[in-house]
């Protein structure tokens, strides 16, 4: 017996809480925001203990009311950080087990089109699916299931389209989903000029392990996201190779 209950409910209790515990600082430390805003909380709530304690009338009715309605803000407010930690959390239970990546046809395919995009700065962003599904994203973006060529991407992404400023999702050699959209990324190492479609190529790729290729409408720039980096990629045959290397 440890603390009046059998030992094996006593070790059910420590495994529960040690998971509750390790779910909650996995889940914290994934974004700095959420952090902060917990420590917030916290000290609110022991400021109304305080308060509460010595019978502080006025002072208490005030915090009262913000510590009721403070967690319904934070929700609200937060609601894309709490989704982007709660999918960086889950990153690795989304991994399909059944992945095919495309052909060497379907490669050329997509780099011929970037490079034709490129040379008329018309803005693009394919989004190359791995091992950890993007179906959630493709759901919400309009089907295409159609096979990987250079001509559909390039209509996919004529300006001032309804598809033009959404991503293209391809599983395998088959473009899944145009027009798709992700949160963007919130590092504080990225470029500070740079647009939403890059920081949102560089959002999926924190949080999956899939490859984008973005093109910049501004300046024609090609670049490559993966793992939460941005490379440059201006030259046909290093992006070539690059998806080579990853698409293998």
């Amino acid at each position: 017996m440890i603390f009046g209950q059998p030992l094996w409910k006593f070790l059910v209790d420590v495994y529960i809480v040690w998971i509750l515990v390790y779910f909650l600082l996995k889940f914290l430390s994934q974004n700095k925001k959420i952090f902060g805003v917990t420590i917030t909380v916290v000290f609110l709530f022991f400021i109304f203990y305080i308060v509460d304690y010595f019978n502080i009338s006025a002072s208490s009715q005030i915090l009262k009311y913000i510590v009721q309605w403070t967690p319904i803000a934070i929700i609200i407010i937060m609601a894309p950080d709490i989704r982007r930690s709660l999918e960086i959390v889950w990153k690795n239970d989304a991994s399909r087990e059944d992945f095919v990546m495309g052909s060497e046809r379907t490669k050329i395919e997509i780099v011929d089109a970037v490079i034709e995009l490129a040379s008329t700065k018309t803005g693009a962003l394919i989004t190359i699916e791995k091992h950890n599904t993007l179906d959630p994203y493709a759901e919400r973006a309009i089907p295409v299931n159609g096979e990987v060529t250079k001509e559909l991407l390039m209509n996919i992404f004529v300006p001032n389209t309804p598809l033009h400023d959404g991503a293209v999702i391809i599983r395998g050699d088959r473009i899944l989903a145009a027009g798709a959209y992700f949160i963007l990324s919130d590092s504080d190492h990225y470029d500070k000029t740079m647009g939403s479609r890059h920081r949102a190529g560089l959002g999926i790729s924190e949080i999956t392990d899939s490859l984008t290729v973005l093109v910049s409408e501004e300046t024609g720039n090609i670049s490559v996201a993966i793992e939460g980096i941005l490379l440059r990629m201006n030259d046909r045959e290093k992006l070539l190779d690059y998806l080579t290397m990853f698409m293998k």
